[in-house]
């Protein structure tokens, strides 16, 4: 099958807008497949959107896009992948990922993990957590140095399920939740979790899924509190979610955040200071830092 490739340079505030639904592509039939992408962590403002699609993109497409992307200021590259699977494509070149006692592999490599570590098979798709990130590899980092066991576990925005899915194999005996604002997040999780030999469901040892905006969802909050919560988003988001992240840990719980830039850390740090959740420690990689946090 043919298929079609733009490609923009953008910054990252304009390709979070594509991390959930955009009504401005919704009437395009087939639907285009958009990824976005850090091409250079050393420059995390600077990113990359790839845009798929099975046919040549009209031009009101390629419009769409560009009005999404002020800074591309209509610019864009357009390759024609001739029998090409677009899945495999972009999985090139994504090498296994170590951190801590964690490895993180697509299925072509899954021949690779040595012994001793634990496998997550993440395959590169349409949701955001390959491991490939500074701030994916940072949380896990960081949840591969927690010295407790943890009974009750929510990844907030979970992207692929790969923190959701390190959590349910490091405490098998936890119960597990895993929540997206986007539901194609959601089905790449579902996916993802089976891969990895994880029950769905809502005991423990299993990993339940929800499609939910923070922690609105009244059966995602019923799941609390959390003795444990990971949440690698934005900046912007995690401050004002505070007050209702710092509500669904449990006394004693441990918080656990990413996705902000080093310049954003005390933003944050205060915004949940102010919740009664105090910084215990960073792992810093790159511009990214992780945050560890415990409620008090």
């Amino acid at each position: 099958m043919t298929t079609w490739k733009l490609t923009f340079a953008c910054k990252r505030a304009e390709a979070d807008i594509f991390t959930g639904d955009v009504p401005e592509l919704a009437d395009f039939d087939p639907p285009p497949v958009v990824m976005t992408s850090e091409p250079d962590e050393s420059k995390p403002d600077d990113w990359q959107l790839d845009v798929y699609t099975e046919e040549h993109p009209p031009q009101a497409l390629i419009e769409a896009v560009s009005a999404l992307l002020p800074s591309a200021k209509g610019a864009h590259t357009l390759v024609e992948l001739a029998d090409e699977d677009w899945v495999t494509l972009s999985q090139a070149g994504l090498d296994p990922v170590e951190a801590g006692r964690f490895f993180v592999h697509t299925a072509a490599d899954a021949e690779l993990l040595p012994p001793g570590r634990i496998g997550l098979q993440i395959e590169a798709g349409l949701a955001f957590g390959t491991g490939q990130h500074a701030t994916t590899t940072g949380c896990l980092l960081t949840l591969d140095a927690l010295d407790f066991v943890p009974e009750n576990v929510l990844d907030l925005g979970t992207g692929t399920a790969i923190l959701a899915l390190a959590a349910a194999k490091t405490w098998p005996g936890a119960k597990g939740t895993a929540s997206d604002i986007d539901p194609v997040a959601i089905k790449v999780s579902r996916e993802n979790v089976e891969i990895n030999g994880v029950k769905i469901g809502e005991a423990a040892g299993e990993i339940a899924l929800y499609v939910a905006d923070g922690l609105e969802e009244a059966a995602l909050a019923a799941r609390g509190p959390f003795d444990l919560v990971v949440a690698n988003i934005l900046a912007g988001p995690l401050i004002e979610m505070a007050p209702s992240i710092a509500a669904a840990l449990a006394p004693g719980g441990t918080l656990v955040l990413a996705g902000l830039l080093a310049g954003q850390a005390e933003a944050v740090e205060a915004a949940y200071r102010n919740c009664g959740v105090a910084p215990v420690s960073r792992t810093v990689i790159g511009e990214w830092p992780t945050l560890r946090l415990l409620k008090a």
